[in-house]
């Protein structure tokens, strides 16, 4: 199956927006650019109250798409891809419609980013998480605003200083990453669909001054997750980055 990013409409206007990338989901950069268009748009359309974010298959997303980061060979370049994970967190942070993840698998770097920057996150127990970053010469710099958000700046320094550990979703729950679990994909998806069917019939002004709120004192985020793609940018072409992507590639291979 071809790498896709597609949007469907449900009952009572609830918006499901899906991504799928064969290699577990990885983000290439046309994929982020996608997926961050798709949620503006789902934001801006009338006939949408409220915005699911999920994906295909048994992981949820494995993170920055290590093909497109072996191919960065400039400041430019490696800003740009970055910056890609910065607009879905912004888009999602400005979006005024309410956006619910739906997290069935492993979250993996910037998956993890995308489950901290809903505003509302359902899992399985299968949602398991790893800042992995560290292991390759980066860090999840573009993502830290949002899952400290959620987590805070102690868990957030646990998850990135064990690179190597998935710590498992009763701990992404009990830290604040995920707001209800559920034993298996079945349960989880009732939830949602509970959740979101019940939020859609109440008022919309009432639910977009909460999105508001939700999000007060994040305004510069968009300098910000610049900034942080700049950093990230700067250190995938280190020579520890390089060494450590190509000897990822050769074992892959």
């Amino acid at each position: 199956m071809d790498p896709f990013v597609k949007r469907l409409m449900l009952n009572n206007g609830i918006a499901e927006i899906t991504f799928f990338h064969p290699k577990s989901n990885s983000l290439p950069s046309d994929l982020l650019n996608q997926l961050a268009t798709e949620i503006q748009v789902a934001g801006l359309d009338s006939d949408v109250s409220l915005i699911i974010l999920r994906s295909e298959g048994k992981t949820f997303c494995a993170g920055a798409s290590f093909d497109e980061l072996i191919e960065i060979e400039d400041l430019e370049n490696g800003q740009a891809f970055f910056m890609g994970f910065a607009k879905v967190i912004n888009a999602i942070r400005k979006c005024p419609k309410l956006v619910i993840g739906r997290v069935q698998g492993k979250a993996v770097g910037g998956g993890v980013g995308l489950a901290a920057a809903v505003d509302y996150c359902l899992a399985s127990q299968d949602a398991s998480i790893k800042l992995s970053e560290l292991n390759i010469g980066i860090g999840p710099f573009v993502i830290e605003p949002a899952v400290s958000r959620k987590v805070g700046l102690y868990n957030f320094t646990m998850l990135t200083l064990h690179p190597d550990d998935f710590f498992d979703a009763i701990w992404a729950r009990n830290a604040g990453l995920y707001a209800e679990f559920f034993e298996n994909q079945a349960d989880l998806d009732v939830g949602i669909k509970k959740l979101c069917e019940n939020l859609a019939v109440k008022n919309p002004e009432a639910r977009s001054a909460l999105k508001r709120v939700f999000w007060e004192g994040t305004d510069h985020w968009d300098k910000l997750l610049d900034d942080r793609a700049a950093m990230s940018g700067k250190l995938v072409l280190s020579e520890f980055t390089k060494k450590a992507l190509n000897k990822f590639k050769k074992a892959k291979a």
